[in-house]
């Protein structure tokens, strides 16, 4: 079945948002999200296993970088794991938000022709996002286990910072979604963002590693104290948490702040615009 005739099968009143009730909207969501991880891969010679070669081919670069030549790495324990961790982490931020910026302009036939809950198309982009992510992290585990990390009970707290990042992603899909059905230049300038974002979060580097004059900038970023505490529970219980990284809790307000202000702005942004989306295109 074709997305458009699920969507025509399963229509709802009103190009809202959140329109529709929420069995159809998990409905409609689920056909986008898998409809879209079978396309990404549809005609590639080695199909899903592109979702783990593509972060293991960049862990294998930076790893030979910062490794060789920087040496950054020597004194951190479990520097090649916490690498491999934290680009599989910051993979599914990058690559739901990117993905979702043209989302709904993607889908400019279903959105012109069909009345249905609008957010459930940048958000299929980042469910499809947290399947790669779900078997990206089953070669991590196993990397993890093979590097000699023990396990540990705080990896019970993981699936937490998973769906803390999951959040996140969705609030910045919606708002660079919304933005991008008027401004064209919003994947350009996303583009730069998330390459900025990826050095200024504590994927490549250790917390402690940065100049305590420029640690209070990194822990702007939302995704810094995310990333932090992920390492402190799953990798090296030794490392700082994000309290300590910070320098206690009111240190912290500051990026919660940040997210839930980014979060709040994205759910607002993308549902005042949704019932205009159709009109703009």
């Amino acid at each position: 079945m074709s997305v458009e005739a699920g969507l025509e099968l399963q229509a709802v009143k009103g190009p809202s948002a959140l329109g529709g009730g929420w069995k159809r909207f998990g409905e409609l969501l689920y056909l986008l999200s898998v409809t879209e991880f079978k396309r990404t891969y549809f005609g590639t010679v080695l199909g899903y296993m592109w979702s783990l070669l593509r972060p293991l081919l960049l862990f294998a670069v930076l790893l030979f970088v910062f490794t060789k030549i920087f040496r950054l790495g020597h004194d951190v324990p479990h520097y090649p794991v916490l690498l491999l961790f934290d680009v599989v982490l910051f993979g599914f931020f990058s690559e739901s938000t990117t993905g979702a910026v043209g989302s709904v302009v993607g889908q400019e036939s279903i959105v012109r022709k069909t009345q249905f809950p609008r957010m459930v198309i940048p958000l299929s982009v980042v469910v499809t996002a947290l399947f790669n992510l779900g078997m990206n992290l089953i070669v991590v585990v196993i990397f993890i286990l093979a590097f000699g990390v023990t396990p540990m009970w705080t990896w019970l707290f993981f699936p937490l910072i998973v769906a803390v990042l999951f959040v996140f992603s969705t609030a910045v899909s919606l708002l660079l979604s919304s933005l991008y059905v008027r401004f064209r230049d919003t994947l350009i300038i996303w583009s730069v963002m998330a390459t900025a974002l990826f050095y200024a979060t504590p994927v490549l580097y250790p917390i402690e590693k940065v100049p305590s004059s420029y640690r209070d900038v990194i822990l702007l970023n939302p995704l810094t104290p995310l990333f932090v505490q992920a390492r402190h529970w799953v990798i090296d219980p030794s490392a700082p948490t994000a309290v300590d990284a910070a320098g206690g809790w009111l240190h912290l307000l500051a990026p919660i702040t940040l997210f839930a202000a980014i979060c709040g702005l994205g759910a607002w942004y993308f549902n005042r615009e949704a019932p205009r989306i159709a009109e703009e295109l």
